[in-house]
């Protein structure tokens, strides 16, 4: 399937999935978050040890959540305990545009000036006398995490308070806590709550996005192509699966070593039943630099545990 905004083509990725509602019983307890049933059973595959020697590898905390979607199993370590989830929101505040607005909705053109850039706008800094359309502004949001873009984005919704908000309405998710426009929240100092959530919040929220019917499946499909067609990830999740698996992510980084990255994965070149999964981790000092590879890596336990 394709279609034309703009003068831009846009081609859909198509996957059939099965939905399967899971209770959480990982490594951590704690917050809940999207996506759970408490009705149906599911198996926790326990690869504590190697999310451990990878905190002791890249002295980082880690927190991982995985659930495979046909058999309906997870792999969970610090599942529940907050991270700044720094970049990673945009792929669900482009769920929630999306939700909001039709495809002739999203051909509206949003008007600004140089008083929206903010670090990190290379896409709507090139656009500053044309405008862009809404569609526009979610591709800039999640494949190039242009910072504007989003706050942009922010702002049709209501802000940080309307992201959360619609958050709790479409997906459940009362965990992931929106406060700040970018990039004040990429701060990510230790025991601040503000714009931070779970593994757990995250994979749920990004599930009802991409595979679930918050979203109408024509707006369905173009977000999953934006995240599969995403500029950011080459290093994280998608560096830790096989060859021939497709990859839809949205990576964040910020402060005190944070560095994220939450996707779908479809085995076998898009046959097979997706994986959704987040890495998120972090480090203690202010300055900290993160390593891709912490996030690659975790992600091939996560492959490795569910087969």
């Amino acid at each position: 399937m394709s279609f034309s905004v703009r003068g831009v083509w846009w081609r859909g990725f198509v996957a059939s999935v099965v939905l399967v509602p899971v209770v959480g019983c990982g490594a951590a307890g704690g917050e809940g978050g999207a996506g759970a049933s408490a009705e149906s059973a599911s198996v926790t595959v326990d690869f504590a040890a190697e999310f451990e020697a990878l905190e002791e590898e890249f002295d980082a905390r880690l927190g991982v959540y995985a659930l495979d979607t046909g058999s309906g199993d997870e792999v969970a370590f610090r599942e529940d305990e907050r991270f700044a989830f720094a970049s990673t929101f945009k792929a669900l505040l482009a769920g929630v545009v999306l939700s909001e607005n039709s495809l002739e909705e999203m051909e509206r053109v949003v008007t600004f000036d140089e008083s929206v850039l903010v670090p990190h706008s290379p896409v709507v800094e090139e656009n500053l006398e044309s405008g862009m359309s809404l569609l526009e502004l979610c591709d800039a949001t999640v494949r190039f995490s242009d910072n504007a873009a989003a706050n942009l984005l922010l702002e049709e919704i209501g802000g940080p308070e309307g992201f959360g908000s619609a958050l709790e309405e479409l997906t459940g998710d009362e965990v992931t806590n929106p406060v700040r426009w970018e990039p004040e929240l990429n701060e990510a100092v230790p025991g601040d709550e503000r714009d931070t959530s779970t593994a757990r919040a995250l994979t749920g929220s990004l599930e009802a996005f991409a595979l679930g019917e918050v979203v109408p499946e024509d707006r369905r499909e173009v977000l999953v192509d934006l995240l599969v067609r995403n500029t950011t990830g080459d290093d994280l999740i998608r560096a830790g699966v096989p060859d021939g698996w497709v990859v839809g992510d949205k990576t964040g980084g910020g402060g005190h070593g944070t560095r994220n990255d939450i996707a779908v994965l479809w085995p076998e070149g898009g046959e097979g039943d997706p994986i959704v999964l987040a890495v998120l981790s972090s480090r203690d000092v202010e300055d900290a630099e993160y390593d891709d590879a912490l996030v690659a890596e975790a992600a091939e336990v996560v492959v490795e545990a569910l087969g």
